[in-house]
């Protein structure tokens, strides 16, 4: 059983992928046993993102809990999305908000609320709860909670967000559990789609996709479309405007900033701004930045991280010190 300590380190975690990828979340939940996210992908960075968040969930899941080995089951199931850009028929946001409703839904359908007697908002462990159902300002930066409102009918105020979940309530209280917010359109099954299929959209939305994509063939899967020379260069691309940006900041090249000297941390600095912003292996940061190898790499980071708060704590602990000493009046005495 996971606590609520491990909850939000999935969050927390979460969170940092969709700095590290610049991911927007329309919709998220998480289950005992699973999760699921509905997610705009920008640049064409899903895979790398999906291997860092899983990878990096499970290492401080086990750490945490002193435990070892596979956290997930299995291989991540992705399917694409048809959204206004790729379709004129306006069924777009059938097919969008859909599934943004089945991810809030899900705590209905394993029986936690109910709709009537219990709101979907007293589950805490989704977008629907944190995000949807609060203010603007209580929400995280990743989430694109206004757009998905207003693609729900609503407007993001506070009557807007009362009518959204009242609805979605009645909608849990009125369906069988195991049904809520399963639909069908065009002959296609939103549950047979995430157990089978590779896209949820019209035919027109499929073909286009295979026409940009590939054809994605039974036991490939989504490989033509994961495939892409897209995916498999964007992380790169995204790291080495990283590394000129830092030849700037730095005012030096980059084979300067990469010299093995001692006690130099312009290159960890870098290192450790690709860990956080990018989903580029530790193997090809050791190799751009001559920090010998992968491991080498996160020992560095994870240092230069602890010293990073540390002299955040010590300047901390100077501040509160200095506030003392103008707030002490001598007459107190």
């Amino acid at each position: 059983m996971f606590s609520d300590e491990d909850r939000n380190l999935f969050i927390d975690t979460l969170g940092e992928v969709c700095g590290q990828t610049g991911w927007e979340v329309f919709a998220w939940v998480l289950m005992e046993n699973h999760y699921h996210l509905a997610v705009r992908t920008p640049e064409a960075n899903l895979v790398k993102g999906m291997t860092w968040f899983q990878n990096a969930f499970t290492r401080r899941i086990n750490s945490r809990n002193q435990l070892w080995g596979h956290l997930f089951g299995g291989r991540y199931k992705a399917i694409l999305v048809e959204d206004e850009s790729n379709s004129e028929s306006g069924l777009w946001r059938n097919y969008l908000t859909t599934l943004i409703d089945y991810i809030h839904l899900n705590p209905a359908r394993a029986g936690l609320v109910d709709g009537a007697e219990t709101s979907l908002l007293e589950y805490p462990w989704s977008s629907l709860a944190s995000a949807y159902g609060v203010g603007p300002s209580k929400r995280a930066k990743w989430m694109v909670v206004k757009e998905g409102i207003d693609l729900l009918g609503e407007k993001d105020t506070v009557a807007g967000r009362r009518r959204l979940i009242q609805r979605m309530d009645e909608w849990a209280a009125s369906e069988a559990r195991e049904r809520a917010g399963l639909v069908e359109f065009e002959g296609q099954s939103l549950q047979s789609t995430l157990r089978r299929g590779w896209y949820w959209g019209t035919q027109e939305f499929r073909e286009r996709m295979v026409e940009r994509f590939g054809k994605v063939t039974q036991g490939t899967k989504d490989r033509g479309v994961r495939g892409s020379e897209l995916y498999q260069r964007h992380d790169k691309v995204g790291a080495e405007r990283i590394l000129r940006q830092g030849e700037k900041h730095f005012g030096a090249k980059l084979e300067v900033l990469s010299e093995p000297r001692y006690g130099d941390l312009r290159r960890v600095a870098l290192a450790y701004a690709l860990v956080k912003r990018t989903t580029v292996s530790r193997s090809w940061i050791a190799e751009r930045l001559n920090l010998k190898s992968a491991a080498n790499v996160s020992q560095r980071v994870k240092k230069f991280e602890q010293e990073k708060a540390g002299r955040l704590g010590e300047l901390e602990r100077k501040w509160r010190s200095k506030i003392q000493d103008l707030s002490h009046d001598p007459y107190d005495d």
